[in-house]
Parts: structure tokens; sequence; C-alpha cells
């Protein structure tokens, strides 16, 4: 077997690659890459295969580095089975369907751009209709639940703890005479999440291939994360404030509800409005009512037991532009829930600029934001930031909480290795910045000291 690092190769965009096992072509994820923009369009439109010879894709989950270049593979020719988990696909649906919006809208305005210098409009990477036809190649499975995919190969997906659905890849090969197993982590949660379940040990594996994203970084105590966050919130109401919470759509919105849930029902929050502000979150959210198999056991009880956990008579989820307009002139403290996670993008900007300036008002983030964005902008206490193309002074309290990421840290990353079983013989570490896959790769060099352990480059292969 051989695997060509296609993507995600010392960073952390456009996972992708492509596995040749007798005689058949396997692709794991394809993942929109994020980078300089003539990089992006060139790699993320030319495809190095041909996407009409592949077999099948495998898919770990539905986040748009995994995901998001399905539609332009299926317009160019891939006519194979998209095989992931049920939940995987139904948020698969939604978040490729809003993909290709922001396609389109980047590409009006490129095409904007180019026009005043006389050059041709350019055309969106794909559409919502090829997104859509993307969607019913999707042949789903539940988890632990083999499934023969190509001639020689089971595939059986063990839950990874990361979003709703998401999996890990477990591959059982037999070339000739010849029996391994190989094993894709996809994105490894952290463990004691809120709603989902713990990542679930593989045994028995011969070659890894794993995540590095926080290969030599730590998170916060969740404990004290929770408590943080409900200390936060109760402050800034009872002085009359509004929070303003940035948010990623899948994952971070809904643990942001299920534990502002937990806090009222426990009496320490006051019942005031609550608002998730995003159809994409609404859309979302609906995916995980929908998913009971994929909770831990706690939320499973509270669901069948006592209530929807994702609900309350003080929360109201937004889709149409009209309704989210009208929290311009909402009186008394409130908390507003909205897209993105950091503040580049969707109707958080305008909240920002409705309550940025009020020094009662908290600006709360909840997830990482990127160097240069308007999140990290604010967090470094930079003012006036501008929004809009307008300066706006911040007045506001900015606080962050960043013990709520999907992704395990290097501690955690360590205890999920300890639980693998098997002689592992080779491990290629992926998706991860250049330092955090070179740091974590010197660690596993320790755990696994009989493992050849490689960090490999943009179109490496790997020979099993």
């Amino acid at each position: 077997m051989r695997i060509h690092f296609y993507g995600a190769t010392r960073t952390t965009t456009g996972s992708m690659y492509l596995l040749e096992v007798n005689q058949r072509r396997i692709l794991l994820e394809c993942g929109l890459f994020q980078g300089h923009r003539d990089e992006s369009i060139e790699r993320n439109r030319k495809f190095p295969f041909d996407p009409a010879k592949l077999d099948c894709v495998l898919l770990s989950h539905a986040h748009i580095d995994h995901c998001g270049n399905l539609p332009n593979l299926v317009r160019s020719g891939f006519t194979g089975n998209i095989y992931s988990t049920f939940a995987t696909r139904d948020l698969a649906a939604i978040m490729l369907e809003d993909s290709a919006e922001i396609q389109k809208d980047d590409a009006e305005f490129v095409s904007k751009k180019r026009a005043k210098k006389g050059l041709p409009p350019v055309e969106p990477l794909y559409s919502a209709t090829d997104a859509e036809k993307a969607v019913r190649q999707f042949v789903t499975l539940g988890y632990d639940r083999p499934m023969t995919v190509a001639d020689g190969v089971t595939v059986t997906f063990r839950d990874a703890g990361h979003i709703l659905g998401s999996a890990q890849i477990v591959l059982d090969v037999q070339e000739g005479h010849r029996k391994f197993r190989y094993l894709f982590s996809g994105d490894i949660g952290r463990g004691g999440d809120a709603i989902l379940r713990d990542p679930v040990p593989v045994e028995n594996v011969d070659f890894l291939q794993m995540e590095a994203t926080y290969g030599d970084r730590l998170h916060n105590i969740k404990s004290d994360a929770h408590q943080q966050l409900r200390d936060k919130v109760t402050e800034t109401l009872k002085r009359g404030g509004k929070v303003i919470i940035p948010s990623f759509s899948v994952g971070r919105t809904q643990q942001i509800v299920y534990e502002l849930n937990q806090c009222t029902l426990e009496g320490e929050c006051s019942t005031v409005p609550i608002y998730v502000d995003s159809p994409l979150s609404t859309n979302a959210t609906e995916v995980y009512r929908l998913h009971p198999e994929c909770f831990n056991e706690d939320v499973y009880r509270f669901l069948r037991e006592k209530a929807n956990p994702f609900s309350m008579t003080n929360l109201t989820y937004i889709r149409d532009v009209a309704h989210s307009m009208k929290l311009n002139d909402l009186n008394g403290p409130a908390i507003i829930i909205s897209a993105s996670g950091m503040a580049e993008a969707g109707r958080i900007r305008h909240h920002l600029k409705n309550h940025i300036g009020e020094p009662q008002n908290l600006i709360l983030f909840i997830g990482y934001c990127a160097e240069h964005t308007l999140g990290a902008q604010i967090l470094m206490g930079k003012s006036p930031v501008n929004i809009f193309g307008e300066p706006y002074e911040v007045r506001a309290r900015v606080a962050s909480v960043d013990a709520f990421s999907g992704h395990a840290d290097k501690n955690e990353l360590i205890h999920y290795v300890k639980a693998l079983t098997g002689d592992i013989k080779k491990i290629a570490v992926i998706h991860g910045e250049e330092n955090q896959c070179l740091a974590w790769a010197q660690t596993l060099r320790g755990l696994k000291p009989k493992s050849e352990v490689l960090v490999p480059v943009y179109q490496q292969i790997m020979e099993v």
C-alpha cells in the first residue's frame, strides 16, 4: 500500500490523502486548502490525481478543512461512494451548501475588483447544486460496523469525540497473503466533553496516521473553564450588560448552549433572553438533536428523561435577517451567540459594531482566533478596531475561555496513543503547523521507540 500526502502536511488545512492498494485508489478526506489566495485557488481547483479514477472516499468528519472540496471532486468526475457516519453526512449537507454560498460571494467580490482592471470575472469553486450532488453520493455507516469498500479493504468507524459524528477510520487490509491494520486518527477530541462521547481506543494497530494540531500545547483545565464561563456571564448580566459570544457554528455553539442550559437549570445563571443568531448554527443544532447516538451518557439520559438539551424557554434561534436586525434595538441584559468564531464574517460583526462601545457589555471569545483576524485584534487589546471599514472604540470588557477546544492537546494526545494496542511499525504525523508536527513527532519517538515516525511534506509518498 502506498499513501500520497496531498494536504494538511505541516499545516492544518486541506486534508487529503490518496491510498493505493490492490490496484484500487481510496481517498481519505477531501478538504479545502486555505492559504494565500493564488495558492488556494490553484490547489483547490486542480487535483493532483484523476478524480474519475478514484474508487471511493472515506470521510472522518464534516469540518470544511476535511470535506469542503467534495463538490469539486464530484464535478471533476468522481462517481464513487463517499463513506461517513450518519451524523457526518447530515452535517456535511448543510456545511457544503453554506460553503457554496461563501464561494459564490467570494467570486463576486473578486470579479468586481478584476472588472475595474479590465480583467475577466472568476467562477466560484463550486455551486450549491454541486454540493447537493456530492451529498447524494454519501453512504452512511454506524460506528463499529465493518464494511468492505474495495478489494481487500474493510473500513470501520470508531468514535473520535471531536465533533458530532467524527470518526477514526480503521482500515483492515489484505494484500496478497499479508494482513495489517492502518489507523487514520482523523481529528481527536479531548475526552470528557460536555456533550460527546470520549474517543474510543483502537486495538491491534500496525500503522498509524495521526493529527498534531495541538501536539506541543496544553489547554486550560476544563472544569475551570466551565466556572469561568458562568462567572463572566453572570457578572455581566448583573451589571445590566449584554454578553456577545463569537462562536463557530458546529460544535462550539452547541457546547455553549448546553452549558448555559445547565447553568440556568442549576440556578447560577439568571433567565435572560438568549439568541443564537446564525442560520448555519441553527441548522447544525437541529442535526445535533437528530443524533443522540453520539451523545455521552449524561446528555443522552438528560434528553430521554428530562428535555431537549439545546432548547430553553428563553432561547431563540434566528435564521432570517429581519429578525437578526431587530436585535439592534434590544434593551436590557441578554446573551447573543453568533458566527463566526474569529469574528471575520457573518452576523457577529454587526453585533460587535452595535455593542463593542458599551463598557457594561462583555465580548467573550470561546475559541482560537488566528493571527490578524478581527477576533485576534480585539483579544490583543487593539482599539479602535475596523468593522465594515469603520473604526470602533473597544470599551466593552473582553475575555477569553479557551478550554472549549474540540482538539486534544499534547497530554490528551499522549493518553490517546497510550490507549492504542498493537505493534505500530510506522507513524505519519499530519494536520498541524510545522512546529507542532515536529514537536509531536519527537514526543512520539519517546512514546514508541520501536516505531518509525515521519512528518510528511506535501506530495510525499509513504510505503506500507
